[in-house]
């Protein structure tokens, strides 16, 4: 879905309403988790954020609140939506003066206890999506050298008409919403320590 204007909650509530009980646009649900099919994009982008338990437990909190799309020209809606397997979200996005509405549904939930302690999600694009495949975000605590990591791993091709006319420019957006989900959750675990 495209606008001139951001979309208002109301648009937001009819969106989602309709998006919820559709199926999937990609057969391999739930790659992420192993190996990205054949035939996709890969993208991975990895940063540590520091080090212990309050920067995992500071992480995961962000990680809740959708803080990776804390972006300005990107966002989830609601913001408050569960992380749980099934919940439907939008995501907006703003590129060259339209904003890009795109729904997508919770795949699957990490919450691993031990040496390698982990914790995030995956989401699978919906058909009210301008691109077909699936992103996982996940948090990484290995206490054997005390080191937090933010890890993504999306896999995607166009979909949409217009995502396949500008390719180019939607791989750059795609490599920077990475670098910059990056730095939003480093900022929000920064802010929490504090």
């Amino acid at each position: 879905m495209l606008s001139l204007r951001k979309p208002t909650p109301d648009t937001l509530r009819r969106f989602l309403a309709t998006q919820t009980p559709l199926p999937f646009t990609y057969q391999a649900v739930g790659a992420t988790a192993e190996t990205p099919p054949v035939g996709y994009v890969v993208d991975r982008t990895r940063i540590k954020l520091g080090e212990g338990e309050p920067v995992f437990r500071s992480a995961i909190a962000a990680l809740r609140r959708w803080e990776q799309f804390n972006l300005g020209w990107v966002e989830a809606w609601p913001s408050d939506v569960p992380i749980q397997t099934g919940e439907v979200v939008a995501v907006m996005g703003r590129a060259a003066g339209v904003w890009w509405l795109n729904a997508c549904r919770v795949v699957y939930v990490v919450d691993v206890a031990g040496p390698l302690s982990k914790f995030g999600f995956a989401y699978g694009t919906l058909p009210g999506h301008v691109a077909s495949g699936e992103e996982r975000f996940l948090i990484e605590w290995d206490r054997g050298d005390n080191a937090v990591w933010y890890d993504i791993l999306a896999f995607s091709r166009p979909r949409h008409v217009l995502t396949r006319l500008g390719y180019p420019v939607v791989r750059r957006l795609q490599k920077r919403f990475g670098r910059n989900s990056a730095a939003s959750m480093l900022r929000a675990v920064s802010h929490e320590g504090r």
